[in-house]
């Protein structure tokens, strides 16, 4: 291997470090910390509905006529596209695609590869839920692209979905130190997770009972993703001074001796 081979992997797997405040990082920690309770309060009081048929449980099928009573041609299209690309097929491409051109393209891999561990975190806590759940999905009568005999909770489009736009919100932003580049990004990622909620309930496969524990689910799954990247790259330099935030400077450190 070339010298320029080894430089350019060396470059790759070394830990990138991006400088911060000592109060931009205690927000972003204690922010980390809010997002998993609040995620877990959301989770469980999905899980004990389900379990218990009780709370929220009750508003499932309340919903579900609500969205049957919406369908029509041109919206089942859209939905269709939705649940494809968002599907066990469309979502493993989409992140394949993104942290392969992310890896290439960064100077560090660390955030493409913190992307797709916190994916695949999902996909197996999605994996693990359902069989102990064991929730029954909607009639099948009611499902508009034929019939799906798996456990319904929690909703593995719309967990994948927001893991994607959540943690990658956030790993952009970031770095940026602009809040409208944050409001963007979350904004963005906040009308992606609704649509697809929409799509999967608006299909028929889902109770909404489903998809709002997967929205808690993420939220957890992307505040360890926050705990996590900030512990390990964010370095702390002076007082947060307009002169400082313009010039903050990147450090690296290589992951093996």
């Amino acid at each position: 291997m070339s010298s320029v081979e080894r430089g350019w992997w060396g470059r790759k797997f070394t830990l990138e470090r991006h400088a911060v405040t000592a109060e931009e990082r205690a927000v972003l920690l204690r922010g980390s910390v809010i997002l998993a309770i609040v995620g877990a309060l959301v989770f469980a009081s999905m899980l004990v509905g389900v379990l218990t048929r009780s709370g929220v449980q009750y508003l499932d099928r309340p919903v579900e006529t609500w969205f049957n009573s919406l369908r029509q041609p041109d919206r089942t299209g859209v939905m269709v596209f939705l649940a494809i690309v968002f599907g066990p097929v469309g979502m493993p491409i989409i992140v394949l695609v993104v942290t392969v051109v992310w890896f290439l393209l960064a100077r560090h891999a660390w955030r493409p590869i913190l992307l797709a561990s916190s994916m695949v975190l999902g996909v197996a806590t999605a994996q693990l839920t359902a069989p102990l759940v064991r929730h029954p999905r909607p009639p099948i009568g009611l499902m508009l692209l034929g019939p799906d005999h798996t456990f319904s909770f929690p909703s593995g489009h719309v967990l994948g979905a927001s893991d994607f736009f959540l943690i990658g919100a956030f790993l952009i932003a970031s770095r940026t130190h602009r809040r409208w580049v944050t409001v963007l990004l979350f904004s963005i990622a906040a009308v992606m997770i609704a649509v697809q909620v929409f799509s999967r309930l608006y299909l028929g496969y889902h109770w909404l009972t489903d998809v709002t524990a997967s929205v808690g689910l993420s939220m957890m799954i992307t505040s360890v993703a926050i705990a996590v990247d900030t512990h390990v790259t964010a370095r702390i330099t002076g007082s947060a001074g307009p002169s400082q935030s313009t010039c903050r400077s990147r450090s690296s450190i290589r992951l093996s001796p």
